[in-house]
């Protein structure tokens, strides 16, 4: 038995689930599913995952306990978030705020706590447990907030500005509040170090903050430029997270908020010039575990005790609404802000936070109790919070109708980030001395541009050419979009080998609508191109460099010379393809693939030195031949030679297909241009 019982263990412990992975396959299954059922029902998903959370949590359906694993989960979500949000603020835009996290941040802390520490003393409560439950007041959901903010694209207008500025005061005072919590608990003791350790700990956080905003102006840049060259998104994606969670752990030791540590690394990131690759290269990770901290804070509410305490509950929810709202209008007002704006960011900041719960977690073990009511005091705390939480979005949308003023993008063109986003450019995704050319024409044309590209070197080169850069991964959709993919005319994927290029061209299809121009570096795939979304491909060991110019100078609708003697001219880059409908009669639709045009006109009558009426195009190998009412009829001839008896018609507005073998004529697939009559003498 002895000698058998390492292999047994094996076979057991192969046979064996692991204990955690049930929980956690049912929470990520259940924010996945309710998730999605949110989008469908056009909810926003932060709420869904809320209510995920309330479903699996223990005091429910219990299939999921808020176990440490959970929590770790949700804490690096918060990490992760509030990295990101860094990343996009960066210090000149943290610069122009700092008068309001210094006036309606100060100040909204001291009128919320304030108004916590009045309705416990009028609750019957003492005055610590008053100033206990000021605090958990006083806090504001940063996850929340700035997530919302970010899904409607209001982090740079006023109110999104503002509510970060009372963010960043909000996790500069946890700092006060995580010391003060346990010795409000701890009575009067006689010690008197409560004011010196409080002191401290404020001036190693300045010190900590002052570190980290040096790093990132002088040290940080360098070295991500440095990790950027290598061209490895993944080499890049581990050097960036080692910078949030080295930059967030340190800042804790000092004895910083992990939040605000987090918010800090992103604002180191930000000064470098490869931001955007790391927001897009950090933005899956944070979606991921952002929704397990959502559905960590829904497993936290007992519903049995909210429906118990119903009257208690909402009335609690409505108190902290009217006094967040008032506290922060107010704090916000005297910051000179408009009134409408100030109550909209006031109404944005309605809910408790998460940080809460962690005092809460910190003043209940010193023995305090919000209001003064002890253990039901802590569970009314919890449900006014996910209460709150779950009604954010409609606060936010209410605040959104009485704030009308918006803030008006920058003339000029606009910019990549976001805050004047770019409409009907080109967007050249890559680079190389064929990519630059053709930005220089477009830009001498008077055609707006924007490059793309992972490089650093080939980002510096473009940039020194005056055109304007996004620095990423073009595989990813977020870099796509700071490059205004979506709003673009046209997209260009030059450069790229032929597999790269199909994964950049389906990315590319995924986020836009418009036409996509590739022209890979190698042997070209046109169905496999075609299949990811690419309408014009060029093939180089066909054409001359100048072809891509020419298809989209095209494409533009800008004059690239007329065809000679007033025949039609094919346009070799542009995808012929053509879904062959059912019940058409005929029964050679699978011969119809994806194909490039082998030549601008027929190439019978280029070889012979004729001339032809009208082009067909085979749509089996892309061959171009004349029609019927040509002298030659090359299409016909090259149809019963190789097997290919499908065409379509290469002359401009017609959009027709016909099979010579069963004299049958279709009409055009979904999308294609309007059809053209296609008498049978025009075959």
């Amino acid at each position: 038995m002895h000698g058998m019982a390492p292999e047994a263990e094996l076979v057991v412990a192969a046979g064996e689930v692991p204990g955690y992975l049930a929980p956690t396959a049912a929470l990520v299954v259940a924010a996945a599913v309710i998730g999605y059922l949110s989008a469908r029902m056009r909810v926003v998903p932060i709420v869904g995952f809320l209510v995920a959370g309330v479903l699996i949590g223990p005091a429910q359906f219990g299939i999921v306990e808020n176990g440490e694993a959970v929590e770790a989960a949700a804490d690096i979500g918060v990490i992760l978030l509030l990295f990101t949000i860094g990343i996009e603020f960066s210090l000149e835009r943290l610069a122009r705020v700092w008068t309001w996290i210094a006036v309606a941040g100060g100040l909204q802390l001291v009128l919320a706590t304030g108004a916590g520490l009045g309705l416990t003393l009028v609750a019957g409560g003492g005055w610590q447990d008053g100033l206990f439950t000021g605090f958990l007041l006083a806090l504001s959901s940063t996850a929340i907030v700035l997530k919302l903010l970010g899904e409607r694209r209001e982090t740079g207008g006023v109110r999104g500005r503002l509510a970060l500025a009372v963010l960043i005061a909000q996790d500069l005072a946890v700092v006060a509040m995580v010391l003060v919590v346990p010795l409000l608990g701890a009575g009067a003791d006689g010690e008197g170090s409560g004011g010196g350790s409080l002191l401290w700990a404020l001036l190693t956080a300045v010190a900590v903050i002052v570190v980290v905003l040096f790093v990132a102006r002088r040290v940080m840049p360098t070295v991500l430029d440095v990790v950027a060259r290598t061209c490895s998104p993944e080499v890049f994606l581990l050097a960036i997270v080692a910078v949030c969670f080295g930059t967030a752990y340190l800042t804790a030791l000092a004895g910083v908020s992990v939040s605000l540590g987090a918010f800090l690394a992103g604002l180191v990131v930000s000064e470098s010039r490869a931001s955007t690759q790391a927001f897009a290269e950090v933005m899956p990770l944070q979606i991921v575990f952002s929704a397990v901290f959502f559905v960590s804070v829904g497993m936290l509410l007992d519903v049995g005790f909210m429906l118990e305490n119903l009257p208690l509950v909402l009335g609690a929810a409505a108190v902290v609404l009217v006094v967040k709202t008032l506290t922060t209008a107010a704090a916000a007002t005297v910051a000179r802000i408009p009134v409408r704006t100030a109550l909209a960011t006031g109404l944005l900041l309605a809910q408790v936070g998460e940080f809460s719960f962690v005092l809460l977690t910190v003043g209940t073990a010193a023995g305090l109790a919000p209001l003064g009511l002890g253990d039901d005091g802590s569970q009314v705390v919890v449900a006014t919070t996910v209460l709150l939480m779950l009604l954010t979005p409609q606060l936010a949308a209410a605040g959104a109708r009485i704030d009308r003023r918006r803030t008006v993008p920058a003339a000029g063109g606009g910019t990549p980030d976001g805050d004047g986003a770019l409409r009907d450019h080109v967007a050249i995704i890559g680079w190389g001395p064929t990519a630059l050319d053709l930005a220089a024409t477009l830009r001498g044309r008077g055609v707006d541009v924007v490059m793309t590209t992972l490089n650093p070197d080939g980002a510096a080169q473009a940039e020194a050419a005056g055109h304007r850069v996004v620095r990423g991964d073009p595989t990813k959709g977020e870099v796509l979009r700071m490059a205004g993919v979506p709003d673009a005319r046209l997209a260009v994927v030059a450069e790229d080998d032929p597999e790269q290029a199909v994964r950049v061209v389906a990315a590319t299809r995924a986020v836009t609508g418009a036409a996509i121009v590739t022209r890979p570096l190698g042997a070209v795939d046109v169905a496999e191109l075609a299949g990811a979304g690419a309408d014009h491909i060029l093939d180089r060991d066909r054409l001359s460099g100048q072809a891509l110019m020419h298809s989209v100078l095209t494409e533009l609708g800008h004059p690239v010379g007329a065809p000679g003697r007033g025949r039609t001219l094919v346009d070799t880059g542009r995808v012929v393809r053509y879904a062959w409908p059912e019940g058409s009669g005929c029964e050679h639709g699978p011969a119809s693939r994806p194909v490039l045009p082998l030549a601008s006109g027929c190439v019978g009558c280029l070889q012979e030195g004729t001339e032809w009426v009208h082009l067909r195009t085979c749509l089996s190998c892309g061959y171009v031949g004349c029609c019927d009412s040509s002298p030659r009829r090359h299409a016909r001839a090259h149809a019963a030679a190789d097997d290919h008896p499908l065409i379509a018609s290469a002359e401009p507005g017609e959009s027709w297909a016909y099979c010579f073998v069963d004299d049958v004529t279709v009409p055009a697939p979904a999308g294609a241009a309007p059809e053209a009559e296609a008498p049978a003498a025009q075959q």
